[in-house]
């Protein structure tokens, strides 16, 4: 970049006449923005120019003494790219140019072309607004600010307090023209690799002249107001904040953003500077903890991470408060900056919050949808929970309830039947005619081009193919086996989830556009290679832990041994394995309680045989009580040591085994079982035939966290191949985080841990938490009415009850409602996001201030006595916020 003095004196010259002046090198932003796209004839054109005061091209040309045709077209080349504006009077086009920011550095940055040849150009918008802004925060109050929060309209339509001025629908109707197109901050933010997923496509407008000047000069479109009020809409359903620019009051407004906290340049003011009040609107959020359910849906939305998730039970440890801490009072300067806002973000109070929704792996918000259930709102309910689970159906069925064990309600009396809740609201699901779908939600309101391959169909992938066809890309699902479900269907038996509902929850992918291949493995039948030259641009890799561990002692190759996973996949396909009438199932997990069902199932009479004893046995209890019910015998403290036959397994030798420290240790005694077939189910393993990945020392997929990344860049990993053998809830979750990644990889320019929710979920702490039974229901938990073990041991169907309505209620009025919201009224810029997110009437705006909106300029210049030299002594001292 080269040293010219005409353009230094240019960005001399705009900062002086912006109250921003304080030395401008040849290093700054000022210069090097304009350096490589403003030529020495458009630089002599725009020094003739003032800070937004209006000239014609012949009033130019008569002050810098050239002709009409050359000052008419340097300011066509300024206008095209972005530096100056036009204003018209009547008919005739006048030029100016606006502050640096909110105006210049956004209009340079709204030329697409420029930008990707000169990508400093985005260094430079983001330096200006962190240092120079930085400068001016502390004088920035409520009401005299560049940009400005506007609330969302149906958060302050019913305010009796609501002006003229707190309503977008104001600005929008006394328009003249408006235009949307992209955002500058979220380019700025792409250009220099820092982009945070939120995408920069049409989510600004410009309003009146400005955009008819970037209709035409730039890459917006004209659009009705009808079309504006979508816009809003659109960025709201993303959770994007409204802003205006107010540089010129109120009245002066031409610009409707749509801000994201983690790329926003004006939200930063409240983040990074801990300045919100010189960027918010009139209002603050407030929280009824009453209604509050601590679902969460407000917390995940907010933009600048000024709601947090507490709990609202009593507590007897004097160190545990929900109340934030006011930094009000701290000497504002950089030891109360936030540098690392957009990384460190945090979703719970410390205090904790429902152990429910934090202890369950993809954070479920439980609470949230039990009371939903309870006012009948089933539909609602189940919206809620597939925001983080896809297959409520599922999980209601063969969930591991890590929910349940936390319970606080465990500590009174049992745990709420959560898992039984979900199972009745997505069976009201799945007896609907008309099944729900959620919409596709993106910022750009149409399905994205870039097609996205998921290897395999289990519960990992399938999540990751559900969000992903949520957020509108095109997916298709490669399963090497015949039919959908992974482990889901080829792992689980009937008895427990059923075909027909794993093909239900499908169907709702389906119906999204996802499209499925089966019979093709990837890696086999067809390459990586191959695929990304068809077009796809990302991959889920999410094959699972489908092969079986063997016995691994002498014998373990004769006829009639064979692991949990084949035998538990013939069971599944129909077939009916040759095990005979005596089998040994060796294990203690849930697979060999699965294993153990189904050859009773099959008319053997079966022992499980585990080296340790009942409490160290990892299968869930309902389930080795379902076991013991229908026959299963068990042989704790019990190691295989040999398998012999005739051709076939007969025998089983086990040693005898003792606990030493929690570890079995061999006795050097023996028994010995007389078998027809032994299966074994201790432990599963990867197959990652034909394709090359980076593993660890279990066979298990390396991935780069929080993004899932593996060594191949284009593919993501999650569930158990990156794991191991877990649970289908621990699946979903890594599906869902893979669909993050994904969006964030195939657009260039974003980074996979800014502005990255880490959804770290703490769990109150319920030992301290005071609970009073009085006020709660104390109905003992509800029971749904199933079949007998004597009437299910001779069938594959699944015989589980669902709880009636009349029992839902009674179960879902024993919650105790542990969680809630908290307000960060030191960080709320009173957007209202917050309101259209919650299904509960529980967090609502307030309005606090009433500031109509000063200019910028005639503010500074009176903080500063009406003296531009005052003001530039102003702008850089440390200033204590009020």
């Amino acid at each position: 970049m080269a040293n010219r003095p005409n353009i230094l004196a240019l960005a001399s010259k705009i900062s002086l006449e912006s109250m921003t002046y304080t030395g401008i090198t040849y290093k700054d932003p000022e210069y090097r923005i304009l350096e490589p796209i403003v030529d020495d004839d458009m630089c002599s054109v725009m020094m003739r120019m003032r800070l937004e005061k209006e000239f014609s091209a012949a009033e130019l040309a008569k002050k810098c003494k050239k002709s009409v045709e050359f000052v008419q077209e340097q300011c066509d080349k300024l206008v095209n790219a972005g530096v100056i504006r036009v204003r018209y009077r009547g008919e005739l086009p006048c030029y100016y140019y606006p502050i640096w920011v909110p105006g210049i550095m956004e209009g340079i940055l709204s030329n697409r072309a420029q930008c990707d040849k000169y990508p400093d150009l985005g260094a430079c918008f983001e330096e200006y607004t962190r240092i120079r802004v930085g400068m001016l925060a502390p004088v920035l109050g409520n009401g005299v600010n560049f940009m400005r929060v506007m609330p969302v309209m149906s958060a302050v339509e019913s305010n009796t307090r609501t002006a003229s001025y707190d309503e977008l629908a104001t600005i929008i109707e006394k328009a003249k023209a408006i235009s949307v197109g992209p955002c500058s901050c979220r380019r700025s933010r792409r250009l220099i690799g820092e982009g945070c997923g939120h995408l920069e496509e049409d989510m600004c407008m410009y309003l009146d002249d400005n955009a008819i000047n970037f209709s035409k000069h730039g890459e917006h479109r004209l659009i009705s107001k009808e079309e504006a009020y979508e816009v809003l809409k659109r960025a709201e359903d993303n959770g994007l904040v409204h802003e205006v620019n107010q540089a010129l009051g109120f009245d002066g407004i031409n610009a409707i953003c749509n801000c994201c906290g983690c790329s926003c340049y004006a939200l930063r003011i409240a983040e990074l500077f801990r300045s919100p009040d010189g960027v918010s609107s009139n209002f603050i959020a407030k929280v009824d903890k009453d209604k509050c359910v601590a679902c969460g849906q407000c917390v995940e939305n907010c933009q600048t991470n000024a709601v947090k998730l507490g709990q609202k039970l009593c507590t007897t440890d004097p160190h545990v408060s929900d109340a934030y801490q006011s930094d009000k009072e701290v000497p504002w300067d950089k030891r109360s900056y936030n540098v690392d806002y957009r990384t460190t973000r945090t979703d719970v109070m410390e205090s904790g919050t429902a152990p429910c929704k934090a202890q369950c792996p993809a954070h479920v918000p439980v609470q949230g949808y039990i009371k939903l259930a309870a006012q009948g709102r089933y539909t609602e309910a189940l919206e809620l929970i597939k925001k983080e689970n896809p297959f409520p159906a599922v999980c209601g069925r063969i969930c591991n309830k890590a929910c349940e064990d936390a319970c606080t309600r465990g500590d009174i009396d049992s745990p709420i039947a959560i898992d039984d809740i979900k199972k009745f609201i997505a069976e009201k699901d799945l007896e609907s005619k008309h099944r729900f779908v959620p919409k596709m939600v993106n910022q750009i309101g149409k399905p994205y081009e870039e097609k996205i391959a998921v290897i395999g169909a289990g519960p990992a992938g399938l999540s990751c193919a559900y969000y992903l066809a949520v957020k509108g890309y095109p997916v298709t699902v490669y399963e090497k086996e015949k039919a959908l479900g992974g482990m889901l269907t080829m792992g689980i038996p009937s008895f427990r989830l059923e075909k027909d509902v794993i093909n239900a929850e499908i169907k709702v992918l389906k119906d999204l556009g996802v499209k499925f291949k089966t019979g093709v493995e990837v890696g086999k039948d067809i390459t990586l290679d191959k695929l990304r030259e068809q077009g796809f641009k990302a991959f889920y890799l999410a094959v699972g832990a489908s092969k079986g561990a063997k016995v691994g002692c002498p014998g373990d190759e004769l006829p009639g041994v064979m692991t949990g996973i084949d035998f538990l996949r013939e069971v599944n396909l129909g077939e009916k394995p040759a095990i005979g009438k005596n089998v040994a199932v060796i294990g203690g997990g849930n697979v060999a309680i699965d294993v153990a069902r189904a050859a009773v199932r099959l008319g053997a009479k079966t022992t499980i045989v585990y080296r340790r004893d009942r409490d160290a046995m990892p299968a869930a209890d309902d389930e080795v009580e379902d076991a013991i019910a229908e026959g299963v015998k068990f042989m704790f403290l019990a190691s295989p040591v040999e398998i012999t036959g005739e051709g076939k397994a007969e025998t089983l030798k086990v040693e005898v085994m003792e606990l030493k420290s929690g570890k079995p240790v061999g006795t050097g005694k023996f028994e010995t079982l007389p078998v027809s077939a032994v299966i074994s189910a201790i432990g599963q393993k990867i197959d990652l035939s034909g394709m090359d990945f980076a593993t660890g020392a279990k066979g298990t997929v390396n991935v780069s966290l929080p993004s899932y990344q593996t060594s191949v860049a284009d593919v993501f990993a999650g569930g158990d191949v990156v794991t191991g053998p877990k649970f289908a809830i621990d699946a979903i979750a890594a599906g869902k985080e893979g669909a993050v990644s994904i969006h964030r990889y195939v657009h260039p320019g974003q980074s996979q841990v800014i502005g990255r929710d880490r959804r770290d979920y703490k769990a109150m702490n319920t030992a301290t938490a005071g609970i009073s039974v009085a006020g709660f229901d104390t109905a003992p938990r509800q029971k749904a009415a199933d079949g007998s073990a004597k009437e299910a041991k001779k069938t594959f169907k699944d015989l589980r009850g669902t709880l009636t309505e009349e029992q839902m209620k009674i179960e879902t009025s024993r919650c105790l409602g542990c969680g809630a919201a908290v307000v960060d009224e030191s960080l709320c810029v009173g957007c209202g996001i917050c309101t259209t997110k919650c299904k509960f009437d529980a967090i609502h705006l307030e309005k606090v201030t009433d500031y109509v909106g000063a200019p910028y300029f005639k503010a500074l210049l009176g903080a500063a006595g009406n003296a531009p030299a005052a003001v530039a002594k102003l702008v850089t001292k440390k200033i204590a916020r009020k």
